[in-house]
C-alpha cells in the first residue's frame, strides 16, 4: 500500500471509480481509491442502471449524457470490455397538460445543447411501445439516446482502464480517520495503513456522511430506501425476442410515479412512493455493505397496480427478486460536487440518487475541476457549498423525504417547495406576512417573492403566464411612481480588514476597488479560465476595512473563494456578516423624502452622491446606508443589526405613510433590473462565460493590473469565439413569457440561449436576457418557448431610463409607458 499520493479518492462506487478513471486519463496517474469492502459495494450494485439525458439543468443534462457516452461508446473502445449498455431509448407519458409544458422545455433545452427529444402524440407513443395502452394519454417525449447500463461491468471497466494507467486500488480497505499534516496534507488513516496525499476525495456515497464527519463536515445527505421488483418472463416479452425485434424502451409515468424497463424476457419495474422511506439518518450500521434490506411491497403495491392497468403484459408476470436498498438524497436531490466549504483541497462526489446515470459524467466534471481549479461547466446546480449551517438534521430529513416523493414531480420555473422550511428568518416575517408576503426560500432565507391578497390564487404553479404577475406589476408601478420597500436581507455579506485589504481588494477581481473612502464598486472575480466566479459590491469604508455584499446562494462559495486567496499573501481578516446585517432597500423617485423623516443626515446628491456610502442614525440605530439601487430608481440600501431591523422598518413606513410607501419582493425586483439590463449573478453571469462576454466592458479595467483570470478572458475576446450578452424584446402572445434555458434560433438553428426573462411592468415590454454564440449573424431570431417560435428584437439600450436621470435622482416625474 502506498503512503503518499497526489489524489486519494475514498468509496468504490460509479461516482468514485469515474473520478479515479478521469484523474488518470487527464495524466494526473499517482491516485489512489480505497474502498471499505468491494467496488460498487453500496447503491451501485444494486442500481437498475437507467441512463438517460432529460434535465432541467444545462450542466445536469450535459453530466448525464457523458455519461452515456462513456458507457455506450467510450469504454467499450478502450478497454475492450463491456459495459452491458442497452440502446433502448426511452419514454416518458403524461395526462398533464403542465407536463406537455415541462417536456417541451426540455426539449427546448436538448435543442441548444445538441440532444434529440421527441414529442410524441398517443398514436406514435403507441407505435414505439405497443404494450402500453394509451388510453387518457395526451402525448409523451421519447429520449431516442437513452438506455440502461450493468452497473458493476460499467464500474469495473472504469476501474481496468484507471489501473492501466497507474492508478491504484485498495478494497477491504477501511478508513479509520481523516486529518490535516501541519504542512497542510490530508492524512487518511486506514486499517492498512496510512496515506498523506494532497487532495482528499469523499465519494463514499451511502457512507459519506461518516466520511464526512471525519473530515469535518456536516453533509446534508439522507439514505432512502427505494424498491424495484424484477419480474419472471414476460410472455409478450418473450414472443417480441422470438420475433427478433428490439428491446421495448424504457417507459415512465411521471404521474403515477414509475419506470419500466426490458430486463431480458421480463420487466423491471420500480416505485416511487410519495410516503417515503428514510433509513440510517444517524448513521449507517458498521455491518452493512452489499445487503439489501428485507422486500416491503405494501408500501408500494398501489403503483405496482397502477402499472399494470397502463401495461398489462407486466400483470402476467411473477416476481423473481425485490431489491430494496438504500440510495442517498441532498436537499434538492442533486448531487454533491466540488469543493468541502472551508477545507483546502478536500472534494465531494456524493449525494446522487442516480449515481450510474450521472456517475461517469460526474467523474469526469469533477475531475476537470480538480486538475484545472475551476468547473467545466456552471456548477451552481451541484455545487457542494449550495447549502449552509442551516440545512441540520431535520431539515436534510425533511427534504429528502420530499424530494423522494417528488422524484418524478414537475419542475416548474418558480416552483418554491415547503419542505424544512422556515430556517432562516428576518424579524420583519410577520409584518410581512400580514401585508399578505409570499415567501420565497434564497439559501435558507425566508424572503418575500410578491405581495397578494388572494395568495391561494396567486401561488399556483405553470410554464405560462403566471397568476402572480399583476401583482408584481402593481409593486413595479408603485416604485416607479412612487417609493417601495423591499427586504435585501439574505445577501451575503463580508467584511475584510487589515493593512493589505486595498491590495487584496484591487486583486480580486476584474474592476478596480473603490479609490476613495465612502465609495462603492462592482468587482467580478474570474476563474483561470477568465469566466465570471463570484460578483460583489465592494464599499471602502477605509483603506484597511471594506464592506462586500454578494448573491444569498453564493454565501459559502463566496467566502472559501475570498479566504483561498487571501492566503496568496495577504494580510486581511475576512468575517462573514450574513447572519448579523439585515438589509432593506428603499426605492423610488420618493425615496430621499422618506429616508429623510427618519435621519437628519443631508441626503442630496452633494452631500450623498450616487455610489457612496455613509453612516445615518435612524431609530437611534447607527445604519450603514448604501446609495445603489438595483431597480434602476433612485434609492438606498440600509444594513443594520439584523436583530434590530424591525425598528428600522417601523420608522421608514411611519415616514413612509405620506407617500405611500408599498412592501415589494424579489419578483418584482428581477422585472426592474431586466428594465436596466442588470446581469444577476448565477444566472446570467457564471464560470462559462467572461465578463467581457456577458457585456460589462465598463467593470472590466485591465490595464496595468494582474488577477486572476485576466489574460484568458482577453485572448477569448481577440479570437472570434467569444460569446456576447444581449437584451431582447420578445413578441409574445401575452400566455407564453420567457424565464431561462430556451433557445434563440436563427435559420433553423439554435444560436444562443436565454439566461433570465419576464414581463416588465415598467415598459410594458416582455425582456430576455440571453448569450449569442460567434456563428449569430444579424438577421431576424426568433425565440423557441414551450415549442412555439417567437420574434425577438434586440435592443440597443436599455429600455428604461437609458440615462440614468431617475437613478441618480434626477427627476420626479414618473416615467413614461413605451408601447410594444
Amino acid at each position: 500500500m502506498k503512503t503518499q499520493a497526489r489524489v486519494v479518492v475514498i468509496g468504490g462506487g460509479a461516482m468514485g471509480v469515474s473520478l479515479l478513471y478521469h484523474l488518470s486519463k487527464g495524466g494526473w496517474t499517482d491516485v489512489v481509491l480505497v474502498e471499505r469492502q468491494e467496488l460498487t459495494a453500496g447503491s451501485t450494485w444494486h442500481a437498475a442502471g437507467l441512463c438517460t439525458h432529460f434535465a432541467h439543468n444545462a450542466t445536469i443534462m450535459e453530466m448525464r449524457a457523458e455519461s452515456v457516452r462513456l458507457y455506450r461508446d467510450v469504454l467499450p473502445a478502450e478497454t475492450g470490455l463491456s459495459t452491458g449498455f442497452h440502446a433502448s431509448g426511452a419514454l416518458r407519458i403524461t395526462r398533464s397538460p403542465d407536463r406537455m409544458d415541462e417536456f417541451r422545455h426540455v426539449q427546448g433545452l436538448g435543442k441548444f445543447l445538441g440532444y434529440t427529444f421527441n414529442i410524441l402524440s398517443p398514436a406514435e407513443l403507441k407505435a414505439i411501445y405497443p404494450l402500453c395502452i394509451a388510453d387518457g394519454i395526451i402525448g409523451a417525449i421519447h429520449e431516442p439516446d437513452d438506455g440502461h447500463v450493468d452497473p458493476t461491468l460499467a464500474t469495473n471497466a472504469m476501474a481496468s482502464a484507471a489501473r492501466a494507467r497507474g492508478a491504484e486500488i485498495y478494497r477491504h480497505t477501511k478508513v479509520l480517520a481523516i486529518d490535516r499534516t501541519a504542512g497542510g496534507e490530508w492524512r487518511i488513516r486506514t486499517d492498512k495503513g496510512e496515506i498523506l496525499a494532497e487532495h482528499v476525495v469523499n465519494a463514499a456515497g451511502t457512507w459519506c456522511r461518516e466520511i464526512g464527519t471525519m473530515m469535518g463536515l456536516d453533509l446534508p445527505v439522507v439514505p432512502m430506501l427505494h424498491q424495484y421488483v424484477v419480474t419472471d418472463t414476460v410472455p409478450e416479452i418473450a414472443a417480441r425476442q422470438s420475433g427478433g425485434q428490439a428491446e421495448l424502451p424504457i417507459i415512465r409515468d411521471p404521474e403515477e410515479s414509475w419506470y419500466l424497463r426490458q430486463e431480458r424476457d421480463g420487466f423491471i419495474i420500480g416505485p416511487y412512493e410519495k410516503a417515503a422511506s428514510p433509513w440510517a439518518i444517524d448513521g449507517v450500521p458498521p455491518a452493512f455493505g452489499m445487503e439489501l434490506l428485507p422486500p416491503d411491497l405494501e408500501r408500494v403495491e398501489h403503483i405496482l397496480a397502477l402499472a399494470m392497468d397502463r401495461v398489462p403484459a407486466l400483470a402476467h408476470a411473477g416476481i423473481k427478486t425485490v431489491v430494496n436498498g438504500p440510495i442517498t438524497f441532498t436537499p434538492d436531490a442533486n448531487p454533491l460536487i466540488g469543493p468541502a466549504f472551508s477545507l483546502p483541497n478536500a472534494w465531494l462526489l456524493t449525494g446522487s440518487s442516480m449515481g450510474v446515470m450521472e456517475g461517469g459524467g460526474a467523474g469526469s466534471f469533477l475531475a476537470d475541476w480538480i486538475m484545472s481549479g475551476e468547473p467545466p461547466r456552471d456548477a451552481l446546480a451541484i455545487d457542494s457549498r449550495r447549502f449552509g449551517n442551516y440545512a441540520d438534521r431535520a431539515y436534510r430529513l425533511d427534504k429528502a423525504v420530499e424530494c423522494f416523493g417528488l422524484q418524478f414531480g414537475i419542475h416548474y420555473p418558480f416552483e418554491e417547495r415547503d419542505a424544512g422550511r422556515p430556517r432562516r428568518v428576518t424579524p420583519l416575517v410577520e409584518t410581512q406576512s400580514e401585508a399578505g408576503a409570499v415567501f420565497g426560500c434564497a439559501y435558507g432565507w425566508e424572503r418575500p417573492n410578491f405581495f397578494a391578497a388572494d395568495q391561494s390564487a396567486e401561488i399556483a404553479l405553470t410554464f405560462r403566464r403566471p397568476a402572480w404577475l399583476d401583482a408584481v406589476e402593481g409593486e413595479c408601478l408603485a416604485v416607479r411612481d412612487g417609493v417601495g420597500l423591499v427586504d435585501l436581507s439574505a445577501f451575503s455579506k463580508f467584511e475584510i480588514t487589515g493593512p493589505d485589504a486595498l491590495p487584496f481588494l484591487d486583486s480580486l477581481g476584474a474592476n478596480r476597488a473603490p479609490r476613495r473612502d465612502g465609495r462603492i464598486g462592482l468587482t467580478h472575480a474570474l476563474t483561470p479560465k477568465g469566466g465570471v466566479a463570484s460578483e460583489f459590491t465592494v464599499t471602502r469604508l477605509a483603506t484597511d476595512h471594506f464592506y462586500l455584499t454578494s448573491a444569498a446562494a453564493a454565501e459559502r462559495h463566496d467566502e472559501d473563494l475570498l479566504r483561498h486567496r487571501a492566503r496568496a499573501g495577504f494580510d486581511v481578516e475576512i468575517t462573514n456578516r450574513t447572519e448579523q446585517l439585515g438589509i432593506l432597500g428603499l426605492m423610488g423617485p420618493h425615496s430621499r423624502e422618506v429616508l429623510s423623516g427618519c435621519t437628519e443626515t443631508d441626503l442630496g446628491d452633494p452631500s450623498f452622491p450616487w455610489l457612496s456610502a455613509q453612516t445615518l442614525e435612524i431609530a437611534g440605530l447607527e445604519i450603514r446606508a448604501l446609495r445603489v439601487s438595483y431597480a434602476g430608481e433612485l434609492g438606498w440600501e440600509l444594513h443594520a443589526p439584523l436583530g434590530e431591523l424591525d425598528r428600522v422598518h417601523s420608522a421608514l413606513s411611519v415616514a413612509g405613510k405620506p407617500f405611500d410607501l408599498r412592501p415589494f419582493g424579489a419578483y418584482a425586483l428581477n422585472a426592474m433590473r431586466l428594465e436596466k439590463a442588470c446581469r444577476a449573478w448565477g444566472m446570467d453571469l457564471t464560470t462559462e462565460r467572461t465578463p467581457l462576454e456577458a457585456g460589462l466592458d465598463a467593470l472590466v479595467q485591465a490595464k496595468d493590473r494582474d488577477f486572476i483570470g485576466k489574460e484568458a478572458m482577453l485572448t477569448r475576446a481577440a479570437s472570434g469565439k467569444a460569446w456576447h450578452m444581449a437584451l431582447f424584446e420578445v413578441a409574445t402572445d401575452g400566455e407564453v413569457l420567457p424565464f431561462y434555458a430556451h433557445s434563440l434560433i436563427q435559420d433553423g438553428r439554435p444560436v444562443g440561449i436565454v439566461t433570465s426573462g419576464t414581463y416588465a411592468p415598467r415598459t410594458s415590454k416582455t425582456l430576455a436576457l440571453a448569450y449569442l454564440k460567434p456563428e449569430a449573424e444579424s438577421g431576424d431570431l426568433s425565440i423557441e418557448i414551450l415549442g412555439r417560435a417567437f420574434p425577438v428584437r434586440q435592443l440597443s439600450e436599455v429600455p428604461y431610463d437609458p440615462g440614468n436621470v431617475r437613478l441618480r435622482g434626477r427627476s420626479l416625474e414618473p416615467a413614461p409607458v413605451v408601447a410594444l
